[in-house]
């Protein structure tokens, strides 16, 4: 029985519950939910059904929950129901029941921990967005683990999403970079606020090669193409593919920055001051009103963002959400009351995320530089360090508004104390106990025939309780949008896995001249479903899930 069949069966209780006393079913709820109880002594799991109903209908909490539990204790897959605290109820089940989880699991293959948790939600979801000015940095590649692997998350949870990357190929910094290739393809001193590294010679020297006598204009047409071109192929061999690539030159040129102001001028946002135009973000909490237009005539970077989330909202999508940088913390007043603005909800229609800043540790010191940009470092870098692999995993395991230091040392080892080789080790595991049972013909048997009340070790069942976690923690991450709580799971399943396997009274394969029986079937149930969930939720954080290691 999963989770989702358990909340469905208590739902049905309190369906039968109110029919019986009378009840006013306008209370009960489209759907519920059960969670495992943190004390194992407490049940498989608890829900809360009876304090959530006790208000609405008149029924103190313990009596309704005395009914919900002689409702519940009736059902098939029920072993006993109890009643704590207040009205809490404390659900196990038996034997067959829980066991059913295993064959479940591996029917529903790629496809278990999906759910239409956030279904109907369109999602425009942005993020790494670096400038093409060089290489993808430090806390660009930490956005780009935890950014795609939220898409992953979003889609499993029944959203509808797009992914999309906003480049700036306009404004001052792409003069900058354009002036630093045309100095360097001349001999000529690095400008004073230009950018450095071996990456500008090179792309300098291409454009060189293409066209000897270049020009300035060029040199920035040709080096953004050649820059972002690379950022592009980093990205895609870090597993991270855009659904869209957004230029901020298309804003400008399709004339969608005028749109933009026009739109906030009908909605009586904007005022005239100083020969410029404002908006008076100060209405909606911004602790300072907005110039969009200056004086000059020139638009503001404010402007072009103004236009960008409008563009979004444009294509259809009901929430813009934006993974933005520890240094861009200012940002979040001035978008929320853009939003405001544009008579949008930004509680409900705009979602900021601020990461906070990553070092990549060697030896206890970190690690400052690339040796291609010179002065970051890059994706190139975590990657060379540490495997596409281990570096999403080690971006993705954590909260991103939290700090960390990821140590190359650890990250590299081949040891349990190393998250990403303890869980990839049971995929491999797994997949290995999988081939010897073929190799002395053990196979799991049709699935009417599985022997679910055979898997009563508390090793067993712990393991099924792991496995049951997952389609909740799932559609959780998502809506909490932290795909840390996926990683921590599976380092949870892991454990439960090695636990089972290492206990002689749990194993698969028969010893010796031992006849296959069905508990050696059942068994191989359990093995497939666990390296059924390891690989899903590897999947959605974009690590691989190996056979053999």
């Amino acid at each position: 029985m999963t989770p989702a069949d358990l909340a469905a069966t208590v739902l049905s209780a309190a369906r039968a519950v109110f029919v019986a006393r009378g009840l006013d079913f306008a209370a009960l709820p489209a759907a519920t939910t059960v969670e495992r109880p943190r004390n194992p002594e407490h049940g498989d799991y608890a829900s809360t059904l009876a304090l959530q109903l006790s208000k609405k209908v008149g029924v103190p909490p313990r009596d309704l929950a005395q009914a919900l539990a002689a409702e519940l204790g009736a059902q098939p897959g029920i072993k006993s129901v109890e009643i704590a605290g207040p009205g809490f109820l404390n659900i196990r089940l038996d034997a067959a029941a829980a066991g059913q989880l295993a064959r479940d699991i591996v029917l529903a293959g790629d496809e278990y921990g999906h759910t239409a948790r956030l279904a109907g939600q369109r999602i425009n979801l942005e993020f790494v967005s670096a400038n093409p000015t060089g290489p993808v940095h430090i806390g660009g590649v930490r956005w780009a683990a935890v950014g795609d692997a939220l898409a992953r998350l979003l889609r499993a949870a029944g959203a509808e999403v797009g992914t999309e990357y906003y480049f700036n190929d306009a404004g001052s910094q792409i003069d900058r970079f354009a002036k630093s290739l045309y100095a360097s393809a001349t001999g000529e001193p690095v400008p004073e606020d230009g950018y450095g590294g071996e990456y500008i010679a090179e792309i300098a020297a291409t454009v060189k090669a293409e066209a000897p006598d270049a020009d300035l204009e060029t040199f920035r047409v040709r080096g953004v193409e050649l820059m972002f071109a690379e950022i592009k192929q980093s990205l895609t061999e870090f597993g991270v593919r855009f659904d869209t690539y957004f230029n901020e030159k298309d804003l400008h040129d399709r004339g969608e920055l005028q749109t933009a102001l026009d739109r906030l001028r009908a909605q009586g946002h904007t005022f005239e001051a100083d020969g410029a135009t404002w908006l008076r973000t100060t209405d909606f909490g911004d602790d300072k009103d907005r110039v969009l237009r200056k004086s000059d005539g020139d638009w503001t970077y404010f402007a072009a963002d103004c236009a960008y989330y409008l563009d979004k909202r444009e294509r259809g999508f009901d929430r813009v959400v934006i993974m933005l940088g520890a240094d861009h913390h200012g940002y979040l007043g001035r978008m929320r009351a853009m939003s405001a603005c544009f008579g949008d909800d930004p509680a409900v229609n705009l979602e900021i995320l601020i990461g906070q800043l990553v070092s990549l540790v060697r030896d206890g010191e970190p690690v400052r530089m690339s040796k291609r940009a010179g002065t970051v470092v890059t994706l190139e870098d975590f990657v060379e360090a540490l495997g596409v692999d281990a570096t999403r995993y080690a971006l993705a395991r954590y909260s991103s508004d939290s700090p960390i230091d990821i140590d190359v040392d650890l990250w590299t080892s081949a040891s349990r104390e190393n998250p990403v080789y303890y869980v990839q080790y049971v995929a491999a595991r797994t997949a290995s106990v999988a081939r010897q049972a073929a190799a002395v013909d053990l196979t799991r048997g049709e699935p009417d025939a599985f022997h679910a009340d055979l898997l009563t070790n508390d090793k067993e069942n712990d393991l099924l309780k792991a496995l049951g976690e997952y389609p909740d923690t799932v559609s959780r991450a998502a809506e909490l949008r932290e795909p840390h709580h996926v990683a921590r799971l599976l380092e949870k399943i892991a454990g439960a896995y090695h636990r089972f396997y290492d206990e002689p009274a749990c194993r698969v394969l028969p010893k010796g001249d031992e006849p296959i029986g069905d508990g050696n079937r059942a068994r191989l149930w359990l093995n497939d479903a666990t390296r059924t969930v390891i690989a899903n939720g590897l999947g959605l954080l974009g690590v691989s899930a190996p056979e053999r290691m």
